[in-house]
């Protein structure tokens, strides 16, 4: 009989610090197990979708937090409780009789939710309407069956999460006392996230999904990170979407969890300081259609600049990572969420969400599709992200036990950064990954 394991422990990180991540914490499946218990299903806001997609009450997709399937639905709203009450529900896809899956359609509309197996019926919001024989059947003067005396509907509705809805992005958590939204966020991220969406009715343009043979965290990694764009992206380097010599940012919430890279587009050509020897770099590349960077300013780009009051900025270019599931990208005119979904320690779900606005013309739409050709599985830029992390998890995977990562550019420090020579994004990440897995 084999003796049981103990639960994982984060001792074994015996490095100071989180510049030097053991490649453990990328493949051990009981570590993983814990991420999500801590992480996903604690005291943390995951985002679900966005709220026009389910605009219509009875509306709903199905969706994920960590590995626990959820839906998203728009419900009834009372006309007293309008414009209180956003109306989005988020229900676990899990009946509470048997544990049934019992939802099996991506999108939808429904009046209810019906178990297949037992006929167990839900409202939208979750709640048990009703089930079939509770009051038993009736044989002559006898009745056969039925539930025990005292059975509630009221106590054995579907698992709801708390839901909050910010500019149009719904977000939801299992922890009933997870901070509000918006602390969560905190006041360094939250301007970014009002530059883009503040005030904006969102339009659903289209998704991609992929699998990726990687850590979940590999991606939240590669999206803070600021050193490979303008060395592994050909695309990026040779026509001056991100490169190292542009004027950037780094912003880092209060906490580390979060983050924005800014950037302000070059024009392409080469610069020796930034291009000499990179071999992702071609100078003599053209496009056969220039129309895929048709790039036009819009009026929202410029802001005021939140770290120096009185001045404005103007980014072609804001990459957001919220942790520990969510990353919102504006690459010039191409919009889009992508979403983070686990499914182990060494593979996951990333799903994209293009959209644009209500107001934009039928040429920006167009435009925004377009450009939405360097993004995605395929995408001229995100396909060379994939392939890279799927290698990462190779190189992991092989060590075994020992072994770690090198993230040292700019210092060994956390915080944030006014370029994009530097690592610090990922050591604050992982500096408050160890404090939320309780190291």
């Amino acid at each position: 009989m084999n003796a049981p394991q103990s639960p994982p422990t984060l001792s074994r990180w015996t490095e100071p610090g989180s510049s030097r991540v053991p490649f453990w914490a990328y493949t051990d499946p009981q570590l993983y197990q814990l991420e999500l218990e801590k992480i996903f299903y604690g005291r943390h806001w995951c985002y679900v979708g966005l709220a026009i997609e389910v605009p219509n009450v009875g509306d709903y997709k199905l969706t994920w937090v960590g590995e626990r399937q959820v839906i998203v639905v728009r419900d009834r709203v009372a006309p007293k409780d309008r414009g209180v009450d956003h109306g989005i529900r988020v229900v676990e896809n899990r009946c509470a009789h048997r544990g049934v899956r019992f939802c099996q359609q991506p999108h939808g509309n429904a009046r209810s939710f019906v178990c297949p197996y037992h006929q167990w019926t839900y409202k939208l919001n979750g709640d048990l309407a009703g089930l079939p024989f509770k009051d038993g059947v009736k044989d002559g003067d006898c009745v056969n069956g039925g539930m025990p005396p005292g059975f509630d509907l009221k106590e054995h509705g579907l698992a709801k999460l708390r839901v909050e809805v910010l500019h149009g992005l719904v977000f939801a958590t299992f922890d009933a006392d997870a901070e509000p939204l918006a602390d969560y966020l905190g006041p360094k991220v939250m301007p970014w996230l009002d530059r883009i969406f503040k005030g904006r009715e969102l339009t659903l343009l289209g998704y991609n999904r992929q699998r990726i043979p990687g850590n979940w965290k590999l991606m939240m990694e590669n999206i803070k990170d600021p050193y490979h764009p303008g060395l592994l992206h050909t695309w990026f380097v040779t026509f001056g979407l991100w490169r190292a010599d542009q004027k950037s940012r780094m912003v880092t919430d209060a906490h580390g969890r979060h983050a924005v890279m800014i950037s302000r587009r070059n024009e392409g050509g080469q610069n020796a300081a930034v291009t000499t020897g990179v071999t992702s770099f071609k100078a003599d590349m053209q496009l056969q259609d220039k129309r895929l960077l048709d790039v036009v300013p819009e009026p929202w780009w410029t802001v005021d600049d939140p770290a120096n009051p009185g001045t404005s900025i103007t980014p072609t270019v804001t990459m957001i990572t919220l942790f520990p599931s969510l990353i919102l990208q504006q690459q010039v005119n191409s919009l889009s969420t992508r979403h983070i979904v686990p499914r182990g320690a060494g593979e996951f779900d990333f799903v994209w969400t293009h959209f644009g606005f209500a107001g934009d013309s039928p040429e920006m739409t167009r435009r925004r599709l377009r450009q939405a050709n360097l993004f995605g599985p395929a995408g001229f830029v995100s396909a060379d992200d994939g392939e890279v992390i799927a290698f990462s998890q190779d190189g992991f995977a092989q060590w075994g036990e020992g072994g770690s990562t090198l993230c040292e550019l700019g210092g060994t420090g956390t915080g944030g950064a006014e370029h994009m020579v530097t690592e610090t994004l990922i050591r604050s990440m992982y500096a408050y990954w160890r404090k939320a897995m309780g190291q």
